[in-house]
C-alpha cells in the first residue's frame, strides 16, 4: 500500500535513534534564497595546476607518480596524526574534558583523468576503486590502534570539495566517531531485543513496500530511507548480512561497483548536472571486538533541492531543533527511479 503524507509529520530513524520533521506542503512556497551555479563535467583530462593529477607536485612538496589507475597517499595536511603528544594539559573542571587522539588520514585518487567522476567512470574502473577501498580498510584497520576506518567522498564545490579531481578521503581514528557509534548502539540494541539484524529487517520492509526502493541488483539495494533528511538522500545496503568490504566476494564487489555507477548516473541525470554530494560507507569498527550487529551500508547526502542551482541549507530549526525536509522520501525515490541510467554527458 502506498504511503501518502501531505501534512507535517515526523519520522523515526531507528539507525540513528532520532526523529526527522517532514513538511511536504512547503514545496509550494516561492524561493528567494541563494541560487548556485550549475555544474557540468570538466573537459580537462589533465590539469597542470592540480595537485592530484599524475606527475604533479602536491602542496606539501611531494610529487605524484605517473599513476595509471588508483593512487593513495597520506594527506599532506591531515586532520589527525598518528603520534600522540608526550603529555596533555590538565583541565580545571570535569566540564572541560579533552583527550589527545590519534588517527591516519589518506587520500585515494579514483582515476588519473581529471575530468571524470564516479558517474562517468566505467564499471570496471569503479570496481578497481572498490578493490582499493577494501585493501585500505584491511591495511589501516589492521593497525592495533585504529578503531574505525571512515571512507568518504565530498563531491562538488557545493559540498566543500576543494579539488574536482576524482578522489575520496579515508580518515581512520583511534576512537569510534559519533555517527558510527550511534549506529553501533542502535544495531546492537535491535539484535539484543529481536535476535535479528536491524538493517536486514529494514531492507526486507523496504523491499516489501517498494515505494522507496530506487533499484536493486543481485547483491545491493539503493533506496531513499524512510527517515531521509537531505532532499535526495540515498542509502545503499548490502542484501546479504556482511559487516565490511573484505567480507564481500568478487561477485558482490562487482555488484557494488554496478550499484555505484547506476546511482551516481541517476543523480547526475536528475537535474543534468555534475551532482554534488557527500557519501561514505559505514562498516564494522576495527577495534578488535566482535560486531555481529554491524551491516554494511553507504550513505549519500546530496544538497540539491529543486534544481541544479537551488540547494537545501541545514540552518535555523535544523541546527537548533531537529532535522527537517520538504519533499517526502517517497516522492524523491519516484523521481530517482524515473532518472535514466544513461549519462546525459557521454564520456568521449
Amino acid at each position: 500500500m502506498k504511503t501518502s503524507w501531505q501534512y507535517p509529520h515526523r519520522r523515526w530513524n531507528p539507525l540513528r535513534q532520532s526523529w526527522v520533521l517532514v513538511s511536504p506542503h512547503r514545496t509550494q512556497r516561492p524561493w528567494q534564497g541563494e541560487v548556485g551555479q550549475k555544474s557540468v563535467p570538466s573537459a580537462v583530462s589533465y590539469d597542470p595546476e592540480c595537485y592530484l593529477c599524475p606527475g604533479n607536485k602536491r602542496a606539501g612538496g611531494a610529487v605524484n607518480p605517473g599513476y595509471a589507475s588508483v593512487f593513495s597517499f597520506v594527506n599532506d595536511y591531515s586532520a589527525l596524526l598518528p603520534d600522540l603528544p608526550v603529555a596533555t594539559p590538565a583541565q580545571e573542571s570535569p566540564l572541560l574534558q579533552a583527550e589527545a587522539v590519534r588517527g591516519l588520514c589518506k587520500v585515494l585518487c579514483f582515476h588519473p583523468d581529471h575530468s571524470l567522476t564516479l558517474a562517468r567512470m566505467t564499471r570496471a574502473e569503479i570496481r578497481t576503486v572498490v578493490e582499493a577501498w577494501t585493501r585500505e580498510y584491511e591495511e589501516i584497520g589492521g593497525l592495533d590502534w585504529i578503531e574505525y576506518v571512515q571512507i568518504f567522498e565530498n563531491r562538488g564545490a557545493m559540498m566543500g570539495a576543494s579539488n574536482p579531481h576524482p578522489h575520496c578521503q579515508i580518515w581512520s581514528t583511534g576512537f569510534l566517531p559519533d555517527e558510527p557509534a550511534a549506529e553501533t548502539i542502535a544495531q546492537r540494541d535491535h539484535l539484543s531485543q529481536t535476535g535479528r539484524c536491524l538493517l536486514c529487517d529494514y531492507l526486507e520492509t523496504e523491499r516489501s513496500a517498494g515505494e522507496r526502493v530506487i533499484f536493486e541488483n543481485e547483491h545491493f539495494a539503493a533506496l531513499v530511507p524512510w527517515w531521509a533528511v537531505w532532499p535526495f538522500e540515498v542509502m545503499l545496503v548490502s542484501r546479504r548480512h556482511a559487516g565490511a568490504l573484505p567480507e564481500f566476494d568478487g561477485e558482490e564487489r562487482d555488484a557494488l561497483a554496478d550499484a555505484l555507477k547506476r546511482l551516481t548516473t541517476r543523480f547526475d541525470n536528475l537535474f543534468e548536472t555534475s551532482f554534488p554530494y557527500t557519501m561514505g560507507f559505514h562498516q564494522t569498527p576495527t577495534d578488535g571486538e566482535p560486531h555481529p550487529e554491524w551491516h554494511f551500508h553507504g550513505h549519500f547526502y546530496p544538497p540539491l533541492l529543486r534544481s541544479a542551482t537551488v540547494r537545501k541549507f541545514m540552518v535555523g530549526f535544523e541546527m537548533l531543533g531537529m532535522p527537517q525536509r520538504d519533499i517526502t522520501a517517497e516522492s524523491a525515490a519516484e523521481r530517482l527511479r524515473a532518472a535514466s541510467e544513461e549519462h546525459f554527458w557521454p564520456r568521449s
